[in-house]
């Protein structure tokens, strides 16, 4: 089963983020063959603001296990965790996509459907895609939301990678690839 969890930042914890960061990147060690997608979501001038994590793991309850033993969610750095089941919609992890082009950058856009829904609405394919697929409920058989990761010039045209009359409470955020660097 594949889940997405996004723990977003408690305002000012940059600095305790900063202090976690190996204690972070070792925990997710342990999850590296399973990650779909990965990394941080920040503002316009780099202040963190969230960490994004797309995985295969057995069931919901390894889910809640990951997303609330997580070093930085144990010593109080996030406000929140989103944590859905996802359906991998592009079939590929991050490190498939192909694209990069010069002068874009990468965002998250979550859509939140204006109703819960049997049917999965279709998503976008387009070359600029990372990661796309419904947010699910626990059981899997209602779409709640949907999750993009892509590349676009600017926040404004990456968020009309959702319709607008299907999605309300579009919100996108400037994310980057994550991971251990090399």
């Amino acid at each position: 089963m594949e889940f997405f969890c996004y723990h977003r930042d408690r305002p000012g914890s940059t600095p305790l983020r900063s202090q976690m960061v190996e204690r972070h990147w070792s925990y997710m060690d342990q999850f590296a063959s399973t990650m779909v997608a990965r990394g941080p979501t920040f503002t316009k001038d780099g202040t963190l603001t969230g960490s994004v994590h797309i995985l295969d793991l057995p069931d919901p309850t390894a889910a809640r296990t990951f997303a609330f033993e997580e070093p930085g969610y144990q010593v109080g750095a996030y406000r929140d965790v989103l944590l859905r089941r996802w359906h991998n919609s592009l079939g590929r992890t991050m490190w498939g996509f192909r694209g990069g082009r010069p002068g874009n950058n990468r965002y998250l856009v979550l859509g939140f459907t204006l109703e819960p829904a049997g049917d999965t609405a279709e998503l976008p394919l387009r070359d600029e895609l990372i990661a796309s697929g419904p947010l699910l409920s626990d059981d899997g058989s209602l779409v709640l939301a949907a999750a993009v990761l892509l590349e676009a010039p600017e926040a404004d045209s990456a968020g009309k990678v959702l319709a607008a009359d299907r999605y309300a409470g579009i919100e996108v955020h400037q994310w980057r690839f994550g991971g251990r660097p090399k």
